[in-house]
């Protein structure tokens, strides 16, 4: 491959380059996301053993989804209203002091499945508020035409740490049980911390908004006369909510592709099935030159959300049919991860390119909301539909479910298939 051509494949690494602010947010990040990541599979594994039930394993999504979405509407106005450095420090010293909690109530010994959600219901509120801060920071310490590149990063730090967090964490649990994980997560989550006070003031425009519920209104409002990135939201949804396998994992590894066993093997599988859909982003990720040179945003996120709904119903089927081909099932949700990956890149960057500055925190509070709060409500339905028909069965109807939204979605808002990214509108 020639150097033109390695170029037109090859990860596109210029934000990196550019900004020491944006390279230092970037790093921190990646590091404490590696904790992160080992930790939610700790939490849906002590459910899980902790119950029995994958039902159990939904509630935890459930149980985070309105923290979620108060904090994330809330936390929107919060970001528009005050520094974006500042609001994104007070949120991560929150989602630092749940890190240490995980790590009190086993060594207290308070290992009740109620706990357990009770912690992650905080953790939301502290995330809603986090995440939206952080995005809306992009577009100040990086030049427009780099977001693609900078949100196909974005998800290269979050699938690599959930694929070898995931792996970790499932080997953590197995040699030092939860405990080990959740300490691992607490001192991780400093680099994340030491970032954000690495960054330069970031202070809002002269049109702030009084933060408060009409500053919420407001922003919604404006989601209301922007029809794309309205429809931007509605696509995810049919993936994260109709189609979000992972409240299964934890039954496929004990009672399918391990037979029953629920030791030391069932946390590797779990953590490996964690891991597959990341492993399929990042390999995305690696081949992601091409990603800033397509225009036609619309229609990327159609096809990738219609390859995300498919891959996910094979999953299913093979857990049916082949319950003995692990490695067939996590390539399908490897897949599944790849199709995430490249919808995401595209949405991020229209959120980012379509929505005025002014609003861009709000905004990215509905993106959270949906992105985030999204695969909670998929767990429960997962972890719902997975009680009734069987994991492997609820897995072919979410994704059937999820190729139909899409059809209904694009028949409802065709002239999203017409957004060009030359010239982006809302």
């Amino acid at each position: 491959m020639d150097r033109v051509s390695a170029r037109s494949v090859l990860p596109d690494l210029t934000p990196l380059r550019v900004s020491p602010a944006y390279r230092r947010l970037w790093t921190g990040q990646t590091i404490s996301a590696f904790g992160q990541q080992m930790a939610l599979v700790a939490i849906s594994f002590e459910a899980y053993h902790l119950t029995g039930e994958s039902f159990a394993v939904g509630l935890i999504g459930l149980f985070g989804l309105l923290p979620l979405v108060l904090g994330g509407l809330y936390g929107g106005t919060l970001v528009d209203a005050f520094d974006r450095r500042k609001v994104a420090l007070v949120s991560a010293l929150g989602l630092w002091a749940c890190s240490l909690a995980l790590v009190a109530h086993v060594l207290a010994g308070w290992e009740r499945v109620e706990v357990l959600y009770a912690i992650v219901a905080v953790q939301s509120a502290m995330f809603a508020v986090n995440n939206p801060a952080r995005a809306a920071m992009l577009p100040r310490l990086l030049p427009m035409k780099v977001l693609p590149a900078a949100n196909a990063l974005g998800m290269a730090s979050f699938t690599l740490s959930f694929t070898v967090g995931s792996l970790l964490g499932g080997s953590l649990i197995a040699a030092g049980g939860v405990r080990s994980v959740y300490i691992v997560d607490a001192v991780l989550f400093t680099a994340a911390i030491y970032s954000i006070l690495r960054l330069p003031s970031l202070p809002p425009g002269e049109r702030a908004p009084v933060p408060g519920f009409r500053s919420v209104i407001d922003g919604l409002g404006f989601l209301r006369q922007a029809p794309n990135l309205r429809t931007s939201f509605v696509l995810d949804m049919c993936a994260m909510v109709l189609a979000q396998p992972r409240a299964a994992f934890p039954a496929l590894a004990a009672t399918v592709y391990l037979a029953g066993g629920r030791g030391a093997d069932g946390a590797w599988v779990l953590g490996l099935l964690q891991a597959a859909p990341a492993i399929g982003s990042f390999l995305a990720f690696c081949v992601s030159g091409w990603i800033s040179r397509v225009h036609r945003h619309g229609v990327a996120i159609v096809v990738a959300v219609l390859a995300y709904g498919v891959a996910v119903a094979l999953a299913g089927v093979t857990a049916i049919g082949l319950p003995g081909a692990l490695w067939l099932g996590v390539t399908l949700l490897a897949l599944s991860g790849s199709a995430d990956m490249v919808s995401a890149a595209y949405r991020s960057t229209m959120l980012q390119t379509a929505a005025p500055d002014e609003m861009r925190g709000r905004m990215q509070g509905v993106f959270t909301v949906v992105v985030a709060g999204g695969p909670r409500l998929g767990d429960f339905l997962m972890g719902s539909l997975a009680s009734i028909f069987g994991e492997g069965r609820a897995m072919v109807i979410g994704g059937v479910l999820c190729v139909a939204g899409v059809g209904l979605a694009v028949l409802s808002a065709r002239r999203f298939l017409a957004y060009d990214a030359r010239h982006p509108m809302p």
